[in-house]
Parts: structure tokens; sequence; C-alpha cells
């Protein structure tokens, strides 16, 4: 069967897309490669549904579930999803494949013990299992805050939240945070999960070296200045470090399709859409942290939009003024948490920035100097950071930003291009061809 729209990825995003549209009279397909819909926003354990999650849940969808989508291609009727469970037809596709953390790397981050912010929350999340026992959550957002808060909850012991910029950013931009308090609010009930625990709040600290053989064992914790150069800095124990930059759009379908994109205000890589959710590229609509991080909400009002324009319906005007409220909150947060080039003095030259080819700092940079090589590209081509398993995911910001000041859509581009989205065995590929003839 034809699908009218495919929706790829069922977070936040693509559910309120697939259900809109839905709702809009379009058959929708729904993929993902999880075995049930959510994503990582509403990643749960079984018998654990989050409440927001039910009002989607209800709506009767073709949803693919266990489909890793590893390319999308035009076809003459519409497009062609390839997964590892084989291929979706559609006339249209909405693409809402979300974002991961984005990673800094610093002397250490390879130890066992340091975790992204996402994967500490994660493992809560979704299997019930605390990370460590004394954890610091460091970086910079507000995403720091709540992983704090779930980790004191389920019993870990944080030994603080120490955060390289400061929220006071915010103040410069009262309008925008005044036309969503209810981002006010969330906020304060985890400050207030952290007060009640005892859990110091620092600013303008983070974490830049981790210690330890086997396993971390400290940290050394910077006090760093407005160009995160540090000032001064103490050890730390602990046993566990959780540690969030923001999020790196997912963006090899929309590169696959040839979408235009462009560099957002928190120095992201993102597909460029429009005020209807469209892409560059005729019937394909995106949604969500593919054209910019900026929460679930913004996610949930970008993927209705799209949902009903993809369906052919016009949106409610108010869903349209609470996108503008949204994304001027978005952009408020991507001004007041920059991710400043001083990050780059804590590196040695023997830190790993990429870990699966084992490619340190040092090479990239003789790679620079010694072969020649002026852009990202050229320096994966030669040096081979991010050509291993995870192809760039990792590395490829820091890589890109270690080759130019400041980073580039271009140099990005070059880090985030594949051709094939996700890891599929050559098995799984014969057996889709065995099954077409």
């Amino acid at each position: 069967m034809v699908a009218d729209i495919a929706v790829l990825g069922a977070g936040p995003a693509g559910l309120a897309a697939a259900v809109a549209a839905h709702r809009a009279g379009a058959r929708v397909t729904l993929v993902d490669s999880a075995s049930r819909v959510g994503g990582q926003y509403w990643r749960h354990r079984d018998g654990a549904e989050p409440a927001g999650l039910r009002p989607f849940t209800d709506v009767p969808l073709d949803f693919r579930a266990g489909h890793a989508i590893w390319h999308v291609e035009r076809t003459d009727d519409g497009f062609t999803t390839h997964t590892s469970a084989g291929e979706v037809l559609s006339r249209k596709v909405i693409v809402a494949t979300g974002a991961y953390d984005r990673q800094v790397p610093f002397p250490g981050w390879t130890l066992p013990g340091v975790f992204t912010a996402g994967g500490a929350q994660a493992l809560l999340k979704g299997h019930g299992v605390v990370a460590g026992d004394r954890v610091v959550v460091a970086g910079t957002g507000p995403f720091l805050l709540p992983v704090a808060a779930g980790l004191a909850r389920a019993g870990a012991r944080v030994l603080g939240v120490f955060e390289a910029g400061s929220p006071l950013g915010f103040t410069r931009r009262p309008a925008a945070v005044l036309r969503n308090p209810g981002k006010l609010a969330e906020g304060a009930g985890y400050l207030r999960v952290l007060r009640k625990r005892r859990i110091p709040f620092h600013t303008r600290q983070t974490v830049v070296a981790a210690h330890g053989d086997d396993q971390v064992r400290a940290v050394t914790v910077a006090t760093l200045d407005r160009d995160w150069h540090v000032v001064s800095h103490r050890e730390l124990e602990c046993d566990t470090v959780a540690v969030g930059y923001g999020f790196t759009p997912q963006l090899e379908i929309p590169l696959q399709l040839g979408c235009a994109t462009h560099l957002d205000l928190d120095g992201s890589l993102v597909a460029t859409a429009d005020d209807r959710q469209r892409a560059s590229v005729p019937d394909v609509f995106l949604a969500g942290e593919v054209c910019g991080i900026g929460g679930v909400q913004l996610s949930l009002v970008e993927g209705e939009l799209a949902g009903r324009h993809a369906a052919g319906a016009e949106p409610d005007a108010r869903v349209l003024r609470r996108r503008a409220a949204l994304r001027a909150f978005a952009a408020a947060m991507h001004r007041t948490y920059p991710v400043p080039p001083g990050w780059q003095t804590w590196l040695a030259d023997d830190t790993l920035v990429c870990r699966c080819e084992e490619v340190s700092a040092a090479t990239i940079r003789r790679s620079i100097v010694d072969l020649g090589a002026t852009d990202p590209r050229a320096v994966k081509l030669v040096a081979r950071p991010g050509m291993g398993l995870c192809q760039g995911r990792v590395c490829g910001y820091a890589t890109a930003c270690l080759v130019s000041r400041p980073v580039t859509a271009d140099g990005l581009r070059g880090m985030a291009t594949r051709p094939i989205a996700q890891p599929v065995t050559l098995g799984e590929l014969a057996r889709q061809h065995v099954e077409e003839r």
C-alpha cells in the first residue's frame, strides 16, 4: 500500500504530525526503529507509559515498529523509505527524526562512568537503571536540570550541577520568557528538587577532565571566564559524570533528500523549513528538532503544523501564535547558553576527539598544519575522524570546531552527510532483494 504520508520518527514531533495528518483524512504510516512510540523524550519501561503520551496512543495509526531507516529516495510516484525491515512507499514524507547529544571532548571523557546527559537519562527512563552512586552533572543548558533531578529522585547522590554558562542571560530577553510561563514553572520545579535534596547548582563552572584507570574516580571542576578559559580548578571525587552541551539535529534523511540547511543560533546545522514546515524539496515536510532545538512543546506544535499542511488542511491560528512564542524562547535559550570556543583549550594533545578511530586532538591539528587539510571533510579523509561506527555523530561537531573558527554550515554539512543513515548489514539488504524479486 502507498501511504499518503510517511512520518519518519515516532517521538513527540512525529506523533503530533501523524495524528494531525490522520485526523485531516490522510493515510499515514509512522516509521521508527524503536519497538514503541515516544522517542527519547517519552522513553519508558513496560507498564509506565507517560501521561503525555496517552492522547497519541489512543489514535489508530499504521505504526511500523523496528524499522530503522537507512535511506530515503525520491521516485516518480513519491518516496521510498528503505528500512531494516523493508520498504515504505508514500506520496509525501514528514521528517521528524529528532536529535542526539552534542558532545564536547575533554581529557578522560572516554573513561567508563562518563555518560552523556541524555544517555544517563535514557538508562533511567528506559530501564530504571541509575548510572552511578556519586554523580556529577555538568555542561551547559537547561537539560542539565531534569537529568540531575531525575537521578536524585532515583536515589543517586548528585554532588552538584556545574553549568558552564549562566541562566542570567534570560533576564536580557524578558519578552521571550514571559510569553512562555510554563517554561518558568518547569525550571522552578527542577530547582525545587535540587534545593530539597541540597544539590548545589554552580554557574560558570564545568568538568574539564575526568580521572581514573578502569573507571572514573574523580573530575577536575574548573571555574571559567565568559569565553570558557579556565580561571581556577579543583578536584572532586565521584564515580559517574553526566555531561551535556546541547543537542545535534539528526539530519541524515534531509541531507539525503537534498534539503537546504543552515547554521542555527546554537551553532548546530539544521534543516530549513518555511512557515508551513515545508523543506526546500517538494512534498518533504520537517518537524521538531531537525529544524532547530527548541524543546518538546515546540516539537509538538511543529509536528501538528507539518501534519496538517502535508494533509492539505489549514491549522488553527492559535497554533501559529504558539509556535512563534516557543521559537522566541528557543532563540533566547540559544543566546543564553552558547558554546564558546574556549573548550578547545581544555584538550591535551592525546585527548581523543574521535573515539571510534582513536583520533587525538594533536592528530587533527597536524592534519591541518602538516597535510594542508583546510575543511572538516578533508580532515576526515586524511586523519579519519568520523570514519568509524558512529560516522561522525559523536565527533563531527568537535572536529568541525577544531578545523574552523567560527564553525560553518559547510563544515558541519561535510561531517553530517551520510548516504546510509543507519548501519545495515549485507544480509538484511540481500533478504530485502530476495523478497522484492
